[in-house]
């Protein structure tokens, strides 16, 4: 764990010198908030996240791969866990606050997409929040999240590589496999895919969220009308500081998600994106999965 996190502090202070060193300007901005209220609405489990990924490079985007270092993405999130209220499940899974910030860069390796990245994850009361949510429920008479099992403030730092390939499939059609490793907050390796049906997003680099694997958007391109997007994918999972064993909470061997979405780009300047992801049992003693939505309107003025 140690070598980990070694590795992850030098790459930050590498990424960070290189874009001081080379000007470099933005080339995209994208984000996604999810929530349950937009799938299921039962207010549990992986309840709300929010990311925000600013990226960076020397030239403007045009579609084609890019060697390493050349764009960084500065990514920013935020999310609540949160135990079931009620019922015999309410203590098997604890409360929890994270934000993190990491840099990631995005590159091509042999034919392939790759990205390579570090995230620091703060977790705890330490966050705010749980007030947050709090203050957020009691304003809208909402039921209040317990949080008497709320872990305690820790900070971590985690390492990201994934790997995925574009296969043209037809004429806006594309197929992207992808395999996916984190070592950190959460040891989990993945593999699964993604169809894109549609001029939207063929030809942009696209982000993907780490609570649904929903694919953003983090530049856009020429391309108007919808775009369909369905994936799937399956997790072996490790550790997770989010279900510490040492604290009695036993987390699921494997995860899997389903998703579906549409992005559309109504005008160059207005394009909005609404998906849905099923989320498969991440603890013992959870009864079923659940549905998150996510969303993302963008108005350029």
């Amino acid at each position: 764990m140690r070598s980990l996190l070694t590795a992850a502090i030098i790459f930050l202070s590498v990424l960070a010198s290189e874009a001081a060193a080379e000007q470099r300007e933005a080339i995209g901005t994208g984000r996604l908030f999810t929530n349950d209220y937009f799938g299921d609405q039962r207010d549990r489990w992986r309840t709300g996240s929010y990311v925000l990924s600013h990226l960076r490079s020397p030239a403007p985007y045009d579609g084609q791969p890019r060697p390493f270092g050349d764009i960084i993405e500065y990514r920013f999130r935020g999310e609540i866990i949160a135990p079931q209220t009620g019922g015999n499940n309410e203590g098997m899974r604890p409360y929890v606050g994270a934000l993190s910030l990491g840099a990631h860069t995005h590159f091509g390796f042999g034919g392939s997409l790759a990205s390579l990245g570090a995230d620091v994850t703060a977790i705890g009361p330490q966050t705010g929040l749980d007030r947050f949510q709090e203050t957020f429920h009691e304003a809208f008479s909402l039921p209040l999240p317990s949080r008497r099992n709320q872990l305690d403030d820790e900070v971590f730092i985690s390492g990201t590589a994934a790997l995925s390939h574009l296969i043209l499939l037809g004429d806006d059609v594309t197929l992207r496999p992808f395999a996916e490793a984190q070592v950190g907050v959460e040891d989990i390796v993945r593999v699964g895919g993604d169809v894109i049906i549609g001029a939207v997003g063929q030809e942009d680099l696209m982000l993907r969220d780490v609570v649904t694997g929903q694919l953003y958007r983090g530049t856009t391109s020429a391309g108007f009308g919808p775009s369909i997007m369905v994936g799937a994918d399956i997790a072996a999972v490790g550790d997770s500081a989010y279900l510490p064993a040492d604290s009695g909470y036993v987390a699921s061997e494997t995860r899997t998600r389903a998703r579906a979405g549409v992005h559309y780009q109504v005008s160059e300047d207005i394009s909005f994106f609404y998906g849905m992801t099923y989320l498969s049992e991440e603890f013992e003693g959870q009864p079923e999965g659940q549905v998150l939505g996510s969303l993302k309107l963008n108005f350029n003025f």
